[in-house]
């Protein structure tokens, strides 16, 4: 894989001219889990897009390596976002990669470490203010009228054209579309990007279902959340900057966008790693969580085993180690005794 931007360039807004910055993105597998399936008895193929195995670890990559390229050729030399952690990390990186600084303005004690200590060892920036990410995206737009940076948020339209392709690869592993396509809803460009990339790409396309964390869903509220909660850290945004493209795909598509519980997301987390072995981020889940509530109110029951339905993982597990390890059961410490540790194994 060489990147998204030498895989799709004739459905990208690039030329010879635009340098391609890039850390070979893209590729993510699509992959069957069957055992989910199963275990909710879904009456559906249920494929998962993940996109934790991008160079960051989150589908943002997708979007980064065409806004950098983009703003390299308008010869910028700072790049500014703001962030709840998966932009900010894919951000850094590829700005490291162009040589440019990248400057991150982030909502204080609102971050997962993981994603942070990635945007810090690639050498941005970094500004954390005292507010959620709503506060932190009104200073960066007022910053880039004030001075001469180029804001890489999904604002930025080479954001979305680069997070479509995600939807090419889809239907390029399938063979078609999707029945349906769940997807987390944060700031909703994921969603926007997705809708675009189908109607480019295929003449049939999905139903979409995007599903927000239920104290975070201004789109399912229909107003602004002034404090968003969740423990879906990378979906919690009460104005969403892609809100009436989100409400688009919803519409033109006959989809849905819903909320679920951080108790619903936290279990469909779960599920995933302990029946699939897919360790994503629990924002990641907000999609599966759906999926499951949808199916028990019996919205798939026209559905059947042809019936295909793709589902979009974010960013990866390990940006955010610490509600795995506060959802699941310690380690028990023993004396380094064999009958010792094989009782608490449940070997004896």
């Amino acid at each position: 894989m060489k990147g998204i931007i030498a895989k799709y360039r004739k459905y990208l807004p690039v030329t010879d001219k635009t340098p391609v910055i890039s850390l070979q993105e893209g590729g993510t597998p699509l992959i069957r889990v069957s055992r989910i399936e199963k275990e909710f008895g879904f009456p559906f193929q249920l494929y998962v897009k993940y996109e934790g195995l991008n160079p960051t670890g989150s589908f943002k990559d997708r979007g980064m390596t065409l806004a950098i390229s983009k703003a390299v050729e308008k010869g910028c030399e700072y790049v500014i976002c703001a962030s709840t952690g998966n932009t900010s990390a894919s951000a850094a990186a590829y700005s490291a990669r162009a040589g440019m600084k990248a400057l991150v303005v982030i909502p204080e004690g609102a971050i997962a470490l993981g994603k942070l200590s990635q945007a810090m060892i690639h050498g941005a920036k970094i500004v954390a203010v005292k507010g959620n990410f709503d506060d932190s995206l009104k200073i960066v737009l007022a910053i880039c009228e004030k001075y001469p940076v180029e804001l890489v948020n999904s604002i930025n339209p080479f954001r979305i054209e680069g997070q479509k392709t995600a939807a090419f690869e889809i239907i390029d592993d399938l063979g078609r579309a999707p029945d349906y396509h769940a997807i987390p809803v944060g700031n909703a460009g994921n969603i926007t990007a997705y809708w675009k990339g189908y109607k480019e790409y295929s003449a049939i396309r999905p139903v979409m279902l995007g599903f927000q964390a239920a104290k975070s869903a201004p789109i399912v509220d229909g107003h602004i959340i002034k404090n968003p909660q969740t423990i879906a850290t990378a979906i919690k945004i009460g104005n969403p900057a892609s809100w009436k493209k989100a409400e688009e795909a919803r519409d033109e598509s006959a989809g849905a966008i819903d909320k679920v519980t951080d108790d619903e997301i936290i279990f469909a987390y779960k599920a995933l790693a302990g029946l699939e072995g897919i360790f994503c981020e629990p924002a990641s889940a907000a999609g599966i969580a759906g999926l499951i509530k949808y199916n028990k109110k019996g919205y798939f029951k026209n559905a059947s085993e042809r019936t295909i339905i793709a589902a979009t993982l974010t960013g990866h597990g390990l940006k955010d180690t610490d509600t795995a390890i506060k959802s699941c059961d310690h380690p028990v410490v023993v004396e380094p005794v064999i009958e010792e540790v094989c009782k608490i194994l449940g070997l004896e």
